[in-house]
């Protein structure tokens, strides 16, 4: 049980992910994010399996075969796709849906703010993308919201950050859609 490490990993990853979404031009979202890593369904769990690493999440997961603290998570904050999900009356099972831009964005300052944090020292503009890439193939998510996140990650791993938060600025203020 590792709740002071557990605190500061969360509270330094969200001050990245606010830092991030003021430069994207979405601060709102970024005071938003992960409040719910603080109440007691995701703290405990997350104190209880903290790695420092990785996700506790990951833990508890290898531990029980699930985790209770994702699952609540995920059914509260809209920048997972995992959150994005509906029954299809088409194709009578639950399909993944099209997120709404803004939470792409968050979205993407999230896992590039949780790449910092895990890779320490060692992070370059390219992890990512690379993580992205490793789970796409079991992924289950909306193609057009794929697609908008992984040309996020793209030009970040090509053309780095500066340019990257300029160019999704840009699109936040003119209201974009995809």
């Amino acid at each position: 049980m590792n709740p002071i490490g557990h605190f500061r990993t969360i509270t330094k990853h969200r001050h990245k992910v606010i830092a991030h979404c003021a430069r994207c031009g979405i601060l709102k979202r970024g005071l938003l994010h992960d409040l719910s890593k603080y109440s007691p369904a995701e703290f405990i769990a997350g104190a209880k399996y903290y790695l420092g690493t990785r996700s506790p999440n990951e833990e508890e997961r290898n531990r029980n075969g699930y985790s209770a603290a994702w699952l609540h998570h995920k059914g509260r904050n809209r920048h997972h796709f995992e959150y994005w999900t509906d029954y299809n009356m088409k194709e009578r099972r639950v399909m993944p849906v099209k997120m709404p831009f803004v939470f792409v964005v968050e979205m993407f300052c999230d896992r590039v703010a949780a790449s910092k944090i895990y890779q320490g020292e060692n992070y370059t503009d390219n992890h990512p993308y690379d993580y992205f890439e490793r789970g796409k193939a079991t992924r289950s998510i909306h193609p057009e919201t794929s697609d908008l996140l992984e040309s996020f990650l793209i030009m970040l791993r090509d053309k780095g950050e500066k340019e990257t938060f300029r160019h999704i600025k840009s699109l936040v203020k003119s209201k974009s859609t995809y």
